[in-house]
Formats: C-alpha cells, sequence, structure tokens
C-alpha cells in the first residue's frame, strides 16, 4: 500500500490547503510533493497509487484539493475520471484537479462532468501548478491554456440555452469564466457577493448545469463568451 499519511489526521494550520496527490508513479508523486511543500500555505497530508488508497485517503484526511492523474494502472488510460466521480459525489466540497499527460478535447469535458474544477497538463509550468491549486481551494475553475482551449474547440457551436440570460448575467458570466471569485465579480461590478451568488445561480440553472466550471464551457460551447 502506499498511502501514506499516519492514522489520526493532523490539525492544519490556519490557512493552509491541504492536499492529497493521487499518480501511479511515486517518483513524481515524490516530485510534486518537494515541489507544493516549498510553498507555506500549501501541505501535501498524503498519497495514493490507486483508485481504492485514494478513496481511502480521502475518507481519512479529508483534504481540500485532491491532484489526480486519470492513468492510474497499466490496465486503463482513464480510470481516474471514474474515480473523479466517486470523489465528487462523495465529497461534494472537494477540490479536484486533474494533472495528467492527456490532452484530448473529449477527456477535459468528461472531467468537467465528472467533478473536476481544473484540468492541468503535467509539462505545466510550477508557477502555475501552484496557481491552479490556490484557485480551485478557493472555489474558483482552474485550466490551463491549452485545456481551456481544447473544450472551447469541442464544445463550440453545440446547442442554444433554453432561456436567454439578462445582461448581468451576462457580465457575471464573463468575469466567471476569468475565474474570479463571487467576492471579486461584485466588487468589478459594484454589487453584493449574496447578488453574485444569485445570478451564479440562475446562470447555471438557464445552461442546465451545476458547476461554475461547467457553465464556462457551456457558455462558450453557445458562444456566449
Amino acid at each position: 500500500m502506499t498511502v501514506t499519511p499516519p492514522q489520526a489526521t493532523p490539525r492544519a494550520r490556519p490557512g493552509t490547503v491541504r492536499i492529497a496527490l493521487v499518480d501511479d508513479h511515486a517518483i513524481l508523486r515524490q516530485g510534486l510533493r518537494s515541489i507544493l511543500d516549498r510553498e507555506p500555505d500549501l501541505e501535501v497530508v498524503g498519497e495514493a497509487s490507486t483508485d481504492a488508497e485514494a478513496l481511502a485517503l480521502v475518507d481519512r484526511m479529508r483534504p481540500d484539493i485532491v491532484l489526480l492523474d486519470l492513468k492510474l494502472s497499466a490496465g486503463s488510460d482513464f480510470e481516474g475520471l471514474g474515480l473523479c466521480g466517486r470523489l465528487s459525489s462523495a465529497h461534494p466540497g472537494i477540490g479536484l484537479l486533474v494533472l495528467t499527460t492527456f490532452l484530448d478535447e473529449q477527456l477535459v469535458v468528461r472531467a468537467v462532468h465528472a467533478g473536476a474544477r481544473g484540468y492541468v497538463v503535467k509539462d505545466v509550468d510550477t508557477t502555475e501548478l501552484v496557481r491552479a491549486i490556490r484557485a480551485v481551494s478557493r472555489g474558483e475553475s482552474a485550466f490551463d491554456s491549452r485545456s481551456a482551449a481544447a473544450v472551447v474547440r469541442s464544445l463550440n457551436g453545440q446547442g442554444a440555452p433554453a432561456e436567454q440570460l439578462t445582461g448581468r448575467e451576462l457580465e457575471v458570466l464573463k468575469l466567471l469564466a476569468a475565474g474570479m471569485s463571487n467576492v471579486k465579480i461584485g466588487e468589478q461590478l459594484f454589487i453584493s457577493a449574496t447578488t453574485v451568488k444569485f445570478h451564479v445561480s440562475n446562470i447555471m440553472r438557464k445552461l442546465g448545469v451545476s458547476r461554475r466550471a461547467e457553465a464556462v464551457y457551456a457558455a462558450s460551447k453557445q458562444g456566449l463568451i
């Protein structure tokens, strides 16, 4: 077994983002740990190499972020997609960030639908990876430029919203696509974060999605942003 944390959940430092690493390559996990542990606000609380280990690790350690690969065994290239869906269902508030070698338009879309809040490719710059982790920990979406472009290309021109968005909702949507939080959107538009949350809920309802990341890509698909 490669799950590494102790039996008791440690008390995190205030403001620390607790991260679980899920990848079938021990060397890569060790490299990620050494990079992330240099950041004062990030803490790797455990590692896993299979979906079963990952589920047990998350149940025990309750991390804020799970950084996971899509390929977790020699038998399947995309086992991580199923794990992503199971973790999302079991722990709705958890931040799932895919870190993988695969850059495929449909894979990015499937990962988002499975509950991922972000998708970055393994050759991403260290600074960008850390930025993505922090964004997901704040409840925002995080996609590197290639992943975002792949999804936009994949979804472009498919369908139309069942209900038209208002002008204000379109303003909120564009700022949402820029990765802003409700608070930041409110500051930009001079409205409260509660009002922004109301608009975001309406946007997701009208686009027929349940997550902020899905709303952004559904809007891209329909040419709204």
